[in-house]
């Protein structure tokens, strides 16, 4: 395998089986289709992801019946999210994630994937956003939808892509990748 993760696995060169898509491979996937989102789309039942202007409105999220908040760029400029911000009505969890390839985001994904697995498992509904929705909440939620319901890295990514354009970093694909690769190797 190269440095920089790019080239195919084969079966045969790994235990992942089915192999784990190039990180070239993923970034042709995630660039086709509609290249717009919305502010705010629900990806799986009562699992949305969206963008800082939606997180900041109060109005919104009342609207949307969210009661959980994953803000996947706590404390940073414009997101700033806390539980004071939402009051007792919205449960807040926050993840300082920089959106650069080389921050580990990694070490979010099991704590904030068991946390919005928990959240879902009762009458809720959760947002989980970023500056503007498409690389650290949408990493989050991928890893979430592999470490909670089996998918594959590709499934995953094909399922949250019905719904909404993603496009996580190179850094974040490449951690989404070795989480595949390992929870294909325990399964």
């Amino acid at each position: 395998v190269t440095e920089d993760d790019t080239e195919y696995i084969s079966p045969e060169n790994s235990a992942a089986s089915p192999a784990t898509p190039s990180v070239k491979d993923l970034e042709k996937i995630l660039y086709g289709g509609k290249r717009f989102g919305n502010h705010v789309d629900e990806v799986w039942p009562d699992l949305f992801i969206g963008d800082m202007s939606v997180a900041n409105d109060r109005y919104s999220l009342w609207k949307l019946g969210i009661t959980h908040v994953v803000n996947a760029a706590h404390g940073k400029t414009h997101c700033q999210g806390s539980h004071y911000f939402y009051g007792s009505t919205v449960d807040y969890y926050g993840v300082p994630a920089d959106d650069s390839p080389s921050f580990d985001l990694s070490r979010y994904f099991f704590p904030s994937a068991e946390y919005i697995h928990n959240a879902l498992d009762t009458t809720t509904r959760v947002l989980v956003h970023c500056a503007v929705g498409v690389s650290r909440s949408a990493s989050i939620v991928l890893a979430y939808l592999m470490i909670h319901h089996n998918y594959t890295l590709l499934d995953a990514i094909n399922k949250v892509k019905e719904r909404r354009w993603i496009f996580p970093n190179r850094g974040f694909l490449k951690q989404l990748r070795a989480l595949d690769m390992k929870l294909q190797k325990t399964s």
